[in-house]
């Protein structure tokens, strides 16, 4: 699997480092990798986080820090049984009781909450430092709900841990666990109390306490994004709704055949249809008469009209001389 470019391996912590000296200088490296990268994806990426832990558990089985990386990836991805088992190799490689809390977790994950209650009446849990010890009672408080016994639970939370007024990194998971507890038991004024005190100790975020308490409260978030895209989402319904609509209008309407049309266009009485085209066939046989009876030159050229016009002149003029001789003849006679 590939490794992200910025990883080196010397993102390891040094106790890790120095168990890995045990391996030839490239192995240790690549194995380095793999546990940067296990780390790195463990809370978002589980799976991932899980197939890196399984390349340096094939690389190096027998280093315990690399069995303890695959033991939590596999508890990351409720593997529980096959976590279980990571742990144990680790504690027998270590002897440390730093495990013993999330070993008995994983026997709750199980389905086998007595033993993990048995667990914490072991003499391990006096070896645990203060973290793991409160760890444990928090495990213990599950595998007594996980077995019906509510009230026993509460109890099992009530400690100096819990009442101190000083805020350590279990602090919030603490305070969290005992207002669940109490909410559970119907205690809810109680449980508003401790979840406020979750709240407030909770700087990382590790907790849903506000959302909790929100509820308690009856306030009710909305997700903007959300109310977004709902939005979005009705009005592309609208949308093809109206699109819908349309076609709809398209397929109702009456369908036109062309050469129905035309025949619409001349439907009517059949007579005044042939009367109009006798007329047209009368005009045609006129004009062809006429083109047939007229002579090759239908308009007297210039020279014809000018010709006519002095004939006519001379004739005129020949009549009037000869008027005017026989006036004399008269006269002389």
């Amino acid at each position: 699997m590939p490794i992200d470019e910025d990883v080196t391996g010397d993102e390891i912590d040094a106790d890790v480092r120095q168990e890995l000296m045990s391996l030839p200088k490239g192995l240790a490296e690549e194995v380095a990798c793999n546990l940067v990268m296990v780390a790195r994806l463990i809370d978002d990426e589980p799976e991932q986080a899980y197939a890196y832990s399984r390349i340096a558990l094939r690389l190096a089985s027998r280093v315990a820090a690399v069995r303890e990386a695959a033991g939590f990836a596999a508890y990351a991805t409720q593997k529980y049984s096959e976590a279980l088992a990571e742990f144990r190799a680790a504690r027998r490689m270590t002897g440390s009781v730093e495990l013993w809390p999330v070993m008995a977790d994983c026997e709750r994950g199980l389905g086998r909450p007595e033993r993990a209650l048995a667990m914490a009446g072991e003499p391990e849990v006096q070896k645990l430092d203060k973290p793991g010890q409160v760890e444990m009672r928090l495990v213990a408080a599950g595998a007594r709900r996980d077995m019906g016994q509510l009230d026993a639970a509460i109890v099992t939370l009530q400690s100096p841990e819990l009442a101190s007024n000083s805020v350590q990194p279990w602090t919030a998971r603490l305070r969290y666990a005992y207002a669940d507890a109490l909410l559970a038991a119907t205690r809810e004024d109680e449980a508003r109390e401790w979840f406020a005190k979750a709240l407030e100790a909770d700087k990382d975020g590790s907790t849903d306490a506000s959302d909790r308490l929100a509820e308690l409260d009856g306030v009710d978030f909305v997700d903007a994004m959300a109310e977004n895209h709902d939005v979005d989402a009705d009005a592309e319904l609208e949308a093809d709704d109206d699109l819908d609509a349309a076609r709809g209008e398209v397929e109702d309407a009456p369908e036109f055949d062309d050469e129905g049309e035309e025949e619409d266009d001349f439907e009517g009485d059949d007579s005044d249809v042939v009367r109009a085209a006798e007329v047209v066939d009368a005009d045609e046989v006129i004009d062809a008469d006429l083109v047939e009876s007229a002579p090759n030159e239908a308009v007297p050229s210039v020279d014809k009209a000018e010709k006519a016009d002095k004939a006519e002149k001379a004739d005129k003029d020949e009549k009037v001389d000869k008027s005017g001789r026989s006036e004399q003849s008269d006269k002389d006679a």
